[in-house]
């Protein structure tokens, strides 16, 4: 333990020296931290994080009469969760004076003082002696390098004729956390899924038994990519809500190597990373976007981009930004400092075009002005340079942040919309052609030609819905044969001229005709007047909604999670809770389940299922696997795991 301080303190002092020499001291920062994340259960960061509680948030926590959350009762809750609310949500104004990294000791220390939490997995352990093989694999956010989450029937046996016969075999209930968002990986016989609390979990994907589990310093967000070598050694890569990406051995859960992935203190990584050639590359977005409807902030400093780092080490390639570095422009409306460019996050999983030695991402809004031509785009960038080859701008001034919807200061003048490409492009082969299909939340499809010239970009465009901040196209479409799945998620918005159209389309990939169209609805009797704030301005709001009441009655009931097809189906999630099966000809439902109601789940806990987001469905073998929560804009909240299985 001394060892441990005594080298932690040397690692500061190094730091701390090097200030004056930017090479030094961004190799030491980063080599500094990886091995601080490293140790971080050995080093007193609780003690320091307990430190900054007494003298700053104890005075309400500790007193019964400001009617605050217990040190207990936040202890119970994941560290990230602690962070959103430090950093943007309704915590954000009292500890605005706080640095990150003394927002971030609180939360360590918070999040740590839980000791009994993980009591239940001792009883949830396999039999040892068990062997798990390494097929069938499901190793990436879009199974596969094309982004086009197809499965095929040599992957999956769960056809027209089965799926009515889906039946829950298992449940995994997730302790401290009430979003599920990191799509899960399958080697053979395990599954690896990953939590908000920072658990990484190895389970028999047969019983949902234990077979071995790890702790992460932070939550992670990402999906479980596995990557195999060239020399054939596997690798789980995921990142946290630190923007540091991990690679673990996963026979042994050990960290094989540890890099941040942060291109200013607002990165986060809210996309999935993909690998190709003994390389990997990770989207960066920001969660500026949200802090800067705080009126103090001072906005916007910070961009997205795209790293590549070497497999097997970590060490980074190169970096992409998508604007330059910010810049001061000025004055807001408030009279405060206010910088740009900015923005223009990119949260979709990189798409692998190994043919011309590419890789494509979508990108978000600009934040501030000035407006940038690489927002709301798609780029194609060099997988060996990371230089720009070219870009299709589908919105160009799109200039919006939080502060947008509360008329704060740091909103622009005549502000756009918040139309990202936040979907993962898809690559599809069209007769001896190939087409980028990319969806923004503006509820329109591009078919983009990849080796068109600028101005003859846009082979087909097709309008589902008129989006909105929250609606639109989110996650991901799918790509069977020669027609594409699109999901719409479009809440209901009182927006002038705007008619919300939730739903599944399906569409010739050709010319992006519709072949069939399933409208969602909601089939109960909402209350409007307990309907959630806007987006993110949820995450402020002090009021908040008994639980049992949303799940009476979920305000939201578009599709915004990935969808994924197999040969004759398509599996869509909505945001109330229902997983649904349809016919990938007809469009006709085959097969549901509500999933947003309390579950025993198989390893002890009382679970919740809730609002279907983010994450896709994962289908392996007869076995359908489904994350079930997602409250971070007031959908309904959920911690668990559904595994559903085919019966013959």
């Amino acid at each position: 333990m001394s060892r441990r301080i005594f080298l932690f303190l040397i690692v500061i002092i190094g730091i701390a020296v090097g200030a004056t020499r930017p090479s030094v001291q961004a190799w030491l920062m980063q080599s500094g931290e990886a091995w601080v994340l490293r140790n971080a259960d050995h080093l007193p960061l609780a003690r320091a994080g307990e430190y900054l509680f007494d003298q700053n948030c104890a005075s309400c926590h500790d007193d019964p009469a400001m009617h605050a959350p217990t040190r207990e009762s936040l202890a119970m809750l994941a560290k990230e969760d602690l962070m959103i609310a430090m950093e943007f949500g309704k915590m954000q104004p009292m500890a605005a004076h706080l640095s990150k990294q003394k927002r971030g000791l609180i939360a360590h220390y918070l999040a740590g003082s839980a000791t009994n939490q993980y009591d239940w997995i001792a009883a949830a352990m396999c039999e040892s002696n068990q062997t798990y093989g390494d097929r069938p694999a499901v190793s990436n956010w879009g199974l596969g390098l094309e982004n086009r989450r197809y499965v095929s029937p040599q992957q999956s046996n769960i056809d027209a004729s089965s799926v009515a016969s889906l039946d829950l075999e298992w449940s995994f209930g997730f302790p401290r956390v009430s979003d599920m968002r990191s799509q899960i990986a399958v080697i053979g016989d395990r599954l690896f899924v990953g939590d908000k609390a920072g658990k990484l979990f190895v389970l028999n994907r047969h019983s949902g038994c234990v077979i071995a589990h790890t702790k992460m310093i932070s939550g992670i967000r990402s999906a479980i990519t596995v990557a195999t070598l060239s020399d054939s050694r596997k690798l789980l890569i995921f990142a946290d809500s630190l923007a540091t990406v991990y690679a673990l051995d996963p026979d042994t859960l050990a960290i094989v190597w540890q890099r941040s992935a942060r291109l200013n203190d607002y990165s986060v990584i809210s996309g999935s990373i993909s690998f190709y050639d003994d390389r990997v590359f990770v989207p960066i977005s920001l969660f500026e976007v949200a802090a800067a409807g705080s009126p103090a902030h001072i906005c916007c400093t910070s961009h997205g981009g795209v790293m590549a780092l070497a497999a097997d080490s970590g060490k980074k390639l190169w970096t992409w930004h998508a604007t330059p570095e910010a810049i001061l422009q000025g004055v807001n409306r408030a009279g405060q400092d206010r910088f740009g460019p900015s923005g223009a996050a990119v949260w979709s999983t990189p798409t692998i075009d190994v043919q011309r030695n590419r890789l494509y991402v979508g990108t978000g809004e600009n934040l501030s002005a000035p407006a940038t031509d690489t927002s709301d785009a798609v780029v194609a960038l060099d997988l060996d340079s990371g230089d720009l080859l070219w870009k299709f701008q589908a919105t160009a001034g799109d200039i919006w942040n939080a502060a947008c919807l509360n008329g704060g200061a740091n909103c622009p003048d005549n502000p756009g919309q918040d139309f990202d490409f936040g979907a993962s492009i898809i690559l599809a082969d069209v007769g001896s052609k190939q087409l980028l299909l990319a969806g923004q939340k503006s509820g329109e499809v591009f078919a983009l030609d990849p080796d068109g010239t600028d101005q003859e970009r846009v082979v087909w465009r097709k309008r589902l819905s008129q989006g909105t901040s929250n609606g639109g196209i989110h996650w991901g479409m799918a790509l069977a044969g020669e027609a594409l799945y699109v999901p719409i998620a479009d809440p209901e918005r009182e927006l002038a001229a705007y008619t919300p159209k939730p739903g599944l389309h399906a569409l010739d990939v050709k010319n992006g005709e519709t072949l069939w169209q399933y409208s969602a609805k909601r089939n109960c009797e909402f209350d409007y007047s307990k309907r959630p704030l806007v987006g993110l301005e949820n995450n402020r709001s002090a009021t908040k909604t008994d639980p049992a009441e949303l799940y009476k009655c979920s305000f939201y009931y578009g599709l915004s999670a990935a969808v994924t097809a197999t040969e004759e189906l398509v599996f869509s999630g909505g945001l109330d809770g229902t997983i649904r099966a349809f016919d990938r000809a007809t469009g006709e439902i085959l097969w549901s389940d509500n999933t947003a109601v309390p579950i025993d789940s198989s390893n002890g806990l009382a679970a919740h299922g809730g609002a279907i987001d983010v994450a896709g469905q994962v289908v392996a073998g007869e076995w359908l696997y489904v994350l079930s929560g997602y409250s971070m804009f007031g959908q309904l909240p959920g911690n668990v795991l559904l595994a559903y299985k085919i019966k013959k």
